[in-house]
């Protein structure tokens, strides 16, 4: 195998393949990217057997082959390299030779066939959406995942597609983030859940740009993203998600609109005192046109006061703060409605004219 290529188209390649190699696994192919040739591109691929990158780098190939070096290495080597043209020799024992200017590396690799590659995905089922919102969708709601394998499907999200809307869902068993968006293109009901460590590494490679597209496709264990020169394969996570459309049912009795940024800022304060290990909550009163936020613990106590429009009652309600920060962070509106039945029920909080956007969370029982 022979090629010339661009040190930074290079470089972007292999740092969006990399995401895929995995870091723990007795297999050592498995630490790898793979170089393939085609006819005028060097196709660079990572795959960890849950999650596969692959992309497309423009290259002068001069010798078709392939050959899969330890990822770790040479995306260092092309780090370092100076920013010119790239060559990469392979010989037929796989060594490998890889010069730019006046700097030469030579590496072993593993034979290009050895290497484990992307599952192939039939493209019959598919949508297409702006990467820019399914950017936003995913930072939007994937701080709620959970951490641990208690229950796998928390640990994704759900993808899905109803009645022309798109929508995105993560529970962690006690907090729910919805955010959905409207589809131009017919498309048919369906829904799977994502792990995760994929919609992560989606969000890094996804453009801002309005003008790009993302087109989704999935079968019954698998999703495929595509973009551009871009595919990622990832395993479906298996399982029943929550019925979480029937959380957001309840009719509230509190409703307060509230300005985002200052809740945040009173919230933080108010956290500065809690004890995260000790579960110590804060505690929301809602009365008149006031929201009033309140930590008492044995290190002190803080008083914060928001003023608010309120419809309903007075109540009295306890949270893990933490919680209601991570959602009201990623909004990016000025005010908010938070929503509110009674001091045992979730709060769900909102956008103001409209369901983009939904947050539940669980509140803490106060001590008698």
């Amino acid at each position: 195998m022979q090629l010339k290529c661009n040190k930074i188209d290079l470089l972007n390649g292999v740092n969006t393949v990399l995401k895929a190699v995995s870091s723990r696994t007795t297999l050592p192919i498995l630490q790898c990217i793979l170089l393939q040739t085609t006819d005028s591109q060097l196709k660079l691929i990572g795959n960890d057997l849950e999650l596969g990158i692959e992309t497309k780098v423009n290259a002068r190939i001069e010798e078709n082959g392939s050959i899969a070096l330890d990822a770790r290495i040479f995306s260092e080597i092309v780090k370092k390299l100076p920013d010119n043209e790239v060559t990469i020799i392979v010989d037929g024992n796989n060594h490998t030779t890889i010069k730019c200017e006046k700097t030469k590396f030579n590496i072993s690799g593993y034979p290009g066939n050895e290497f484990i590659q992307l599952p192939l995905i039939e493209k019959n089922n598919s949508f297409v959406i702006n990467q820019s919102i399914f950017k936003e969708m995913i930072r939007q709601t994937i701080f709620s995942i959970a951490l641990e394998e208690i229950r796998p499907v928390f640990t994704g999200e759900l993808l899905e597609v109803k009645n022309q809307k798109f929508s995105i869902v993560s529970v962690d068993g006690y907090r729910v983030s919805t955010r959905e968006a409207e589809i131009e293109e017919k498309t048919d009901d369906f829904k799977v859940i994502v792990p995760g460590k994929t919609l992560n590494e989606m969000h890094k490679i996804l453009s801002q740009d309005e003008d790009e597209l993302i087109t989704i496709y999935y079968t019954d264990k698998h999703v495929l993203f595509e973009i551009d020169n871009t595919i990622v394969v990832s395993r479906l996570l298996e399982g029943e998600f929550p019925k979480y459309d029937q959380m957001f049912l309840m009719d509230y009795e509190i409703k307060a609109n509230v300005d985002r940024k200052k809740m945040i800022m009173s919230l933080e304060r108010a956290a500065l005192i809690t004890r995260e290990n000790k579960k110590n909550p804060i505690k929301i009163e809602i009365k008149s046109n006031e929201m009033i936020i309140t930590s008492n613990t044995e290190i002190g106590n803080v008083y914060e006061e928001i003023d608010i429009q309120k419809e309903g009652k007075e109540i009295i309600i306890a949270f893990n703060p933490k919680y209601l920060i991570d959602a009201l962070k990623v909004i990016d509106d000025d005010y908010v409605d938070i929503q509110f039945t009674n001091s045992s029920n979730p709060c769900i909080i909102r956008k103001v004219d409209g369901d983009d956007f939904k947050y539940l969370i669980l509140p803490i029982r106060l001590s008698s």
